[in-house]
């Protein structure tokens, strides 16, 4: 496609990234805007879907999605990371050919074991499958250790064979996946998921870096990891072809051809967002259209941080002005917000910012 036809400024580009955040009526309208929505498990002041749903879904409350979830046309999947999907977004990643896992390795009977189990069942908890099953406990991705049951449930998961029914308390309960045994007999093309991979992050992250769309790509191998030849072929023809672009300072953006860059009006108000929000999710167009660089520290030593455990970008019209640290204490929103040098803290921006945290004192249930 050619590029657009008038230049953009930075300032442009921002609200023009602004239209992530409008809002819809339902979270299932929401869910299917998006396609997908990054889950986290840290909770500050809370989750990292929660926040992200929060900003797009009017009267949205932390854990109405976990709570929705089974009557929502949603699943939890992985694409370009853990979160999730529409099942027509999930219709892109399956048959999904993913390796020998190490679990399989350490225990070749496991899997059929649990697959026997589950579908038996309409859903299951993992204790449940730990007690019929048995087995010792494994080092997990992360360094810690689960039960050799759980990890074979997550490799079943993984492979389109069971699915995530609902979660209590947080955990995971799982059963029979009939929508994906279908998706094997008859799966999309390979062009068809390839192409609708890489549209969608265009779309979802957008307008972006070409750079940053690339990186996007090379992670969804994890999501389609048998297809990641093709999702490169499919990136080069998106970005030559099928998307429209412009050079902003030098750096190359790209976003959906269908899209209006000048018909939105520009953003108001003041915006507080999770580290995960498509939004902000790119630090290399974060620090491209703002001017400085943003970081989640909650991995980072305490000593270390400089924006403190999970700060969320604050926002003043299409601004990023500073970040705000959150949390509930006592029944209470406590926030720490800070602002870069330079920014003045006008009687509009203090206001805009108490009338945010009261948004979020609403979608926390507190006072």
């Amino acid at each position: 496609m050619p590029d657009h036809a008038t230049p953009l400024t930075p300032a442009a580009l921002r609200a023009f990234a602004f239209r992530t955040l409008e809002r819809q009526r339902s979270l299932q309208g929401a869910l299917d805007l998006m396609g997908f929505v990054q889950a986290d498990p840290i909770r500050a002041p809370a989750r990292a879907q929660d926040l992200t749903l929060f900003q797009r879904v009017r009267g949205y409350r932390a854990g109405d999605l976990e709570r929705l979830y089974p009557t929502l046309d949603a699943e939890e999947d992985m694409l370009p990371n853990y979160g999730f999907v529409t099942r027509d977004v999930q219709a892109l990643l399956h048959p999904r050919e993913v390796g020998e896992t190490r679990i399989e390795r350490e225990h070749p009977d496991l899997l059929a074991e649990v697959r026997a189990l589950v579908r038996e069942r309409d859903e299951v908890h993992p204790r449940e499958v730990a007690a019929a099953v048995g087995r010792g406990r494994v080092v997990n991705a992360w360094g810690g250790q689960s039960a050799a049951t759980t990890r074979a449930l997550d490799a079943l998961h993984r492979r389109g064979e069971v699915r995530v029914t609902r979660r209590a308390g947080g955990v995971r309960l799982y059963g029979p996946a009939p929508h994906l045994d279908a998706l094997r007999e008859l799966p999309l093309s390979t062009p068809e998921r390839v192409r609708g991979a890489v549209h969608l992050l265009a779309a979802l992250y957008g307008p972006l870096p070409e750079a940053s769309l690339g990186y996007l790509v090379g992670l969804s191998r994890f999501g389609l990891p048998h297809l990641h030849g093709e999702l490169r072929g499919a990136y080069r023809t998106a970005v030559r072809e099928e998307l429209t672009g412009t050079k902003v300072d030098g750096v190359r953006y790209v976003w959906p051809a269908e899209w209006d860059a000048e018909a939105l009006p520009g953003p108001r108000g003041v915006r507080i967002v999770g580290p995960f929000d498509p939004l902000v999710w790119d630090r290399r167009r974060f620090t491209h259209l703002h001017g400085w660089t943003y970081r989640l520290e909650a991995y980072t030593p305490a000593e270390k941080r400089e924006f403190g455990y999970y700060a969320l970008p604050v926002f003043q019209a299409e601004r990023a002005v500073g970040w705000a640290n959150l949390k509930v204490e006592g029944g209470e929103l406590r926030a720490d917000v800070q602002f870069i040098p330079g920014v003045r803290e006008t009687a509009a921006l203090k206001k805009g910012v108490e009338a945010e945290l009261n948004r979020y004192r609403t979608f926390l249930d507190l006072k």
